[in-house]
């Protein structure tokens, strides 16, 4: 729900229960739909979620581990730095996503320029040698019941989401990764699906950040899991019973971005010919480049028989291989 000009003043008297699609909702206007009906989730965990500022302080507050980072402001003097947070990524505090408002640093003489040019609010992070980058997807109900999608690893290609592979297949990781979540999501006292981002660093995992919302890592669950993220929101909005962590099929989703679409429609009904196949498409009417378009994804009883069908579609769509 979004308080926008022209709206509707009787709408949120209407809902029984109001969700976010974006973190970007102003979390001012949550806080004026939560007098009307139950906001979920409440205007306060979105404020976290939606600046880095404060997701990196609440997360530090909560003892859970994040890259080392440092808040910014253009115009005010640059703390005292050193040389161990170079090489750096320079973060816009609010909106940035798929690599968008990110500059790298390598070093502090870099920096004034690039935090004038931002104009805004910045966090500065140390730029780490992952090892891997992962997604847990859970929903929390009003009551405090908890139930996770299985840990996810996710492909990035320019700050872009291109692969995801659901379920990870690393128990070890996945316990900690759930503990890490439910931990948060608790903290937060949040109630709807939120999706927490992951770094592997030197075999431990670090928070990267958080979504408000159903995310592009939970998608492969509308294919392979018994419950979706999306049935996950429905249960908690209404505050129905979560399901229990239920088994998944092995899935690897490709992100469809508008470069596809430079020589004319892709070749759906090749792509739908291949076994296990869902294709997912957005709606949007004007393919940009990096505009993400839809996804694709591939779902079977065995990883290898999966693997070799994704790789298959790539090469028919035209997309470099993982």
């Amino acid at each position: 729900a979004y308080a926008a000009p022209g709206a509707r003043p009787d709408l949120p008297r209407r809902c029984d229960a109001i969700p976010c699609e974006s973190e970007n909702v102003p979390a001012a206007s949550l806080a004026l739909l939560e007098q009307h009906n139950p906001v979920r989730p409440a205007a306060s965990a979105v404020r976290v979620c939606q600046d880095r500022r404060e997701e990196k302080a609440f997360l530090a507050r909560a003892g859970v581990p994040v890259a080392p980072t440092l808040p910014l402001l253009p115009g005010e003097p640059l703390p005292a730095m050193t040389e161990e947070l170079f090489p750096a990524i320079l973060k816009t505090a609010r909106e940035g996503y798929d690599g968008k408002g990110q500059w790298t640093i390598q070093n502090a003489e870099e920096l004034p320029a690039a935090l004038t040019a931002s104009g805004v609010p910045c966090v500065l992070e140390k730029r780490l040698p992952l090892e891997g980058e992962f997604a847990l997807t859970l929903a929390r109900s009003p009551s405090g019941a908890i139930s996770a999608l299985p840990l996810v690893q996710n492909w990035h290609s320019g700050g872009i989401l291109d692969q995801t592979s659901s379920p990870a297949n690393v128990p070890a990781l996945e316990a900690k990764a759930q503990r890490i979540a439910e931990h948060i999501i608790s903290a937060l006292d949040y109630v709807g699906v939120l999706t927490v981002e992951f770094f592997l660093v030197g075999g431990e995992l670090l928070v990267n950040e958080m979504a408000p919302r159903p995310h592009n890592s939970g998608h492969p669950s509308i294919d392979n899991a018994v419950c979706s993220q999306f049935e996950l929101q429905v249960r908690a909005l209404c505050d129905l019973p979560l399901p229990a962590q239920a088994d998944v099929q092995p899935a690897i989703l490709l992100n469809l971005l508008g470069d596809l679409w430079q020589d004319g429609t892709p070749d759906w009904a090749g792509a739908l010919a291949l076994p296990g196949v869902h294709l997912h498409l957005y709606g949007k009417g004007e393919a940009r480049p990096g505009r993400k378009m839809g996804h694709v994804t591939v779902t079977g009883r065995e990883w290898p028989v999966v693997e070799a069908t994704a790789s298959q579609l790539r090469n028919l769509l035209g997309l470099p291989p993982r």
